[in-house]
């Protein structure tokens, strides 16, 4: 025998919900974008919302614009640069010898 209600496997609030109950959908625009791998991606937007001039691809991360001809180029990466690379870019060699020479003359003085 069955136990349970009769009517299982529904919950409160379930069932279809048409345009009476949720309201009128905003008119929406879809806009094509294509990214430099020739991908093409087709967002929608509310037809009064401000289009953006590139969007990312969701196939390859590239940045994706509205012209198929021309799309956006590829972000250059920069490298990943250590604490001492950072150093050199700001202090020359003869910055960095002072530099060295002032602080072992204060351990030699103490």
């Amino acid at each position: 025998m069955a136990s349970g209600s009769a009517i299982r496997g529904s919950r409160v609030g379930a069932g279809p919900m048409g345009e009476a109950e949720r309201g009128d959908a905003a008119p929406r625009q879809r806009i094509t974008f294509w990214c430099a791998n020739g991908h093409e991606t087709k967002p929608s937007f509310a037809s009064d919302a401000a289009v953006p001039e590139t969007w990312d691809c969701p196939r390859c991360g590239l940045p994706a614009g509205p012209d198929k001809d021309n799309p956006p180029a590829a972000p250059k990466i920069e490298p990943y640069k250590t604490h001492l690379a950072y150093v050199k870019e700001r202090r020359s060699d003869a910055d960095g010898e002072a530099i060295l020479n002032e602080a072992l003359a204060k351990l030699r003085d103490a």
